[in-house]
């Protein structure tokens, strides 16, 4: 497949698409989190492994929370990183993440939750330049080496933001 670069046309449409499809990711999460019995929030301090799925506490400074996810939960939902990459783009070397990755909130705006430690998770924002298969080939963004998470990642901003409960 050959690398294209997006458009300003092709970008809106593929944020309109991106909105649809985080409702239904939403959705789905949610269903899922009440399903498992995440929850949107804790008491600090409290081990990931004592009863707790999830453990959500603020980053300071930031509007976002860090994720900490029991082993058992972990297993539960299949939870899977890769790392991010670099890759030939454009005839220059790029940082990409698996497309899987990548996560369209109701806005349009893109994230990533990395994995700066086992079992936690943290949004962060991407800039997609381009589609490359099952490459988002960013801008801005973690740096290659990063682990983000592929797999759960619905779930994971259900438990963060608590939607639906």
């Amino acid at each position: 497949m050959a690398i294209s670069s997006v458009s300003k046309e092709a970008a809106r449409d593929r944020r309109a698409l991106g909105i649809g499809a985080a409702a239904m990711i939403v959705a789905a999460g949610t269903a899922l989190g009440l399903y498992l019995g995440l929850s949107g929030s804790s008491t600090a301090g409290q081990a990931a492994d004592s009863g707790e799925p999830a453990i959500v506490e603020p980053v300071d400074g930031t509007e976002l929370s860090r994720i900490t996810l029991s082993a058992s939960a972990i297993k539960r939902l299949d939870v899977r990183t890769a790392p991010v990459r670099t890759v030939n783009a454009e005839g220059e070397p790029r940082t990409a993440v698996p497309y899987s990755a990548v996560f369209y909130d109701a806005d349009g705006q893109t994230w990533v939750y990395t994995s700066p430690e086992p079992r936690t998770f943290v949004r962060e924002s991407i800039t997609i330049d381009l589609i490359d298969g099952d490459q988002a080939v960013i801008s801005a963004g973690p740096a290659p080496g990063a682990k983000v998470a592929t797999v759960g990642v619905a779930e994971l901003f259900g438990a963060e933001t608590g939607l639906g409960q």
